[in-house]
């Protein structure tokens, strides 16, 4: 398909000097780029849909790179990718060694901040915004916000602080999970050209110096400008923060967003500009179903994504998560599932339906989530917690002082552990073994297969203590189910494989490349099943028996499960050689899953070639000592 216009953009400045008239056609033409681009790789589409026209009206405005453009969550900024020189780099989004899905500052000087996460673009645009400040630089720092990450409470403490620093920073509010209102019309878009304009700043600024004089008067001047506004505006909450609110506008209307954006770009001091968007504007399929393609795979986009998965596949760990969870709160009415908006990611779409009163998706807020359910526990309901690995990092703080040091038993799902794939860094779940085993009160399990991993879910829920269990994406081995749920004996692991010389210490589903690489290496092979507690008496037992000990995690090695296992050793004086196998001393890219796992030697063949040369090593040693 030809671009005609787009095809000239390979940077905004190319992108300013083409005519106003032009922007409608350049804004068809990324948008059906976009779709035809994103149908070849997978991505986040529904969401770059509708901040199409928004992003061609911010560099065209703004002078961007000198002009800070924060995008919030970063998901929403491929038109933005686009639009700065990475077309072509669209081709091999998200692969090992092409661009990532989100803002990277490596990528580009247009990057300014990385958002993979959420909430976190005002508290940046206020630092950038401060640093101009202090070096005496005239920039405009914009942060563009969803909806979504506006509940996020590190959003609310950013605007907090901006009501007293007077910088000059705008926060675009991209409002996309409503349609376009009635009220977004004509006397909108006549309201936000003037509360944005100079004419009504200059008078705003003469009436306070005229009236400051006099705090009753000023004081009512403003509650009548405040209800005034009232009357046709959503809410003067951020007025309350110290912010000049603007909105809500049409984020489709090129001929209202470029006008708006350009009188609140000389405005000074905290500008706050509401605009409302939609969901895969311009794709009916995506319009339909936002939710279906917000993340989607390769697809057709004339015949749009067609069902759900082949008949009789493996179940994902997510989806057994989600029937064990359904399953559990038949059994027990006391059980409560909260997901900081994460419903669909982390397989709770069923249990919402079928148990609505007991549901709570309490928004980007994982703090707030963890507390939430720490104060369930305290009133004797048995509150599961379902989050990201990634994404329990935001609530590490609470998780100690909340609930691991009340000692509450509140059960963690803890899904993408391990490494994602194509979101990258920013969403492996790299350190959870880490960062979870250095409490105190805590189990932590890692199932090696879909089976185990049900009855460990069902293990944790019987505890009166704090319990994790922690799952990748993805499919298992396809171990089958079994539908009556069995406790598992806390900090016991399972022998799965005699052998000789060498001992794998396998957590999680790096028991299957375990037993695989044992094979060759004629290994014994041990299912560890729970990372705290340890099962001590049978790593004791394997390291008498055996001449070396491998652990394997897909946890970063620093402080991980294998690090446990030597702790455990060394504790009892007991000195042997070791290998710990798991996730390298970095952060590791975006690319295929399995690809990132091969890379990462947690593959049969990476064991095996560790494993040997270590042998080979340890010979070698021998022979020295000999001689």
């Amino acid at each position: 398909m030809a671009y005609p216009l787009l095809e000239r953009i390979d940077d905004p400045a190319a992108l300013r000097r083409l005519e106003r008239a032009e922007l409608h056609q350049l804004a068809q033409e990324l948008r059906a780029f976009l779709l035809e681009s994103v149908s070849k790789t997978g991505g986040h589409l529904s969401s770059n849909l509708g901040t199409v026209e928004l992003t061609i009206a911010l560099h065209y405005v703004f002078d961007t790179p000198e002009d800070r453009l924060v995008w919030d969550v970063g998901h929403q900024s491929y038109a933005h990718k686009i639009l700065t020189g990475r077309r072509a780099d669209m081709a091999r989004l998200r692969m090992l060694g092409g661009i990532s899905g989100f803002p990277r500052r490596a990528e580009s000087p247009y990057d300014t901040f990385g958002t993979a996460h959420s909430s976190t673009s005002i508290s940046a645009a206020l630092g950038m915004a401060q640093a101009a400040k202090l070096k005496g630089e005239r920039r405009r720092v914009v942060a563009v916000i969803g909806d979504g990450a506006m509940s996020g409470g590190q959003a609310f403490e950013a605007m907090n602080n901006a009501g007293v620093m007077d910088l000059d920073v705008l926060v675009i509010l991209n409002d996309n999970d409503m349609s376009i209102s009635p009220a977004v019309g004509a006397l909108n878009r006549y309201l936000a050209r003037l509360v944005s304009g100079r004419a009504y700043r200059l008078a705003r600024r003469a009436a306070q110096k005229v009236l400051s004089n006099v705090p009753p008067l000023w004081e009512l001047a403003k509650k009548v400008e405040e209800h005034a506004k009232g009357m046709v505006l959503p809410s003067t909450l951020f007025e309350e923060y110290g912010f000049n609110y603007v909105g809500p506008i049409d984020g489709h209307d090129l001929d209202t967003l470029i006008p708006t954006l350009r009188n609140l770009k000389e405005a000074s001091g905290p500008q706050f500009l509401h605009v409302v968007t939609r969901k895969g504007h311009g794709y009916k399929l995506a319009e339909a179903d936002p939710v279906l393609y917000h993340g989607v795979s390769k697809f057709a986009p004339e015949a749009g994504i067609v069902g759900s998965g082949k008949p009789g596949a493996k179940p994902t760990f997510t989806q057994v998560f989600g029937d064990w969870v359904c399953d559990m709160a038949e059994r027990d009415p006391r059980l409560v599932a909260i997901t900081p908006a994460m419903r669909e990611g982390s397989g709770l779409v069923e249990f919402e339906r079928r148990f609505p009163e007991r549901y709570f998706d309490v928004g980007i807020a994982e703090q707030h989530a963890v507390t939430f359910a720490a104060g369930l526990a305290c009133e004797g309901m048995k509150p599961v917690v379902a989050i990201y690995s990634t994404f329990l990092q935001r609530g590490y703080d609470q998780y100690i002082h909340d609930v691991q040091i009340q000692n509450l038993p509140v059960r963690f799902a803890i899904d993408r552990a391990g490494l994602v794939g194509a979101d990258g860094a920013t969403h492996h779940g790299a350190f959870d073994l880490s960062y979870l085993r250095c409490i105190p009160n805590i189990t932590i399990m890692a199932p090696a297969d879909e089976n185990e991993c049900r009855q460990m879910l069902y293990t944790g829920f019987l505890l009166d203590t704090p319990a994790a269990v922690r799952y990748p994406r993805g499919t298992g081995p396809g171990v089958p189910v079994e539908r009556e749920m069995k406790a598992l004996p806390v900090g016991k692991a399972q022998l799965r494989r005699s052998g000789r010389r060498v001992a794998i210490l396998a957590f999680g589903t790096m028991l299957q490349p375990a037993l695989e690489a044992a094979e060759s290496l004629d290994a014994t092979v041990v299912n560890m099943r729970f990372v705290k507690p340890l099962d001590e008496a049978l790593v004791v037992e394997m390291a008498r028996q055996h001449e070396l000990l491998v652990t394997v995690e897909d946890n970063v090695v620093a402080g991980g499960a294998g690090s446990a296992v030597a702790e455990g050793l060394a504790a009892r004086n007991i000195a042997k050689p070791m290998l710990h196998l798991g996730l390298p001393d970095r952060f590791v890219d975006h690319g295929d899953q399995k690809l990132l796992l091969a890379m990462a030697g947690l593959d049969a063949e990476g064991i095996t070639a560790a494993v040997e040369m270590r042998l080979r090593a340890l010979h070698a040693t021998s022979l020295v000592s000999v001689k």
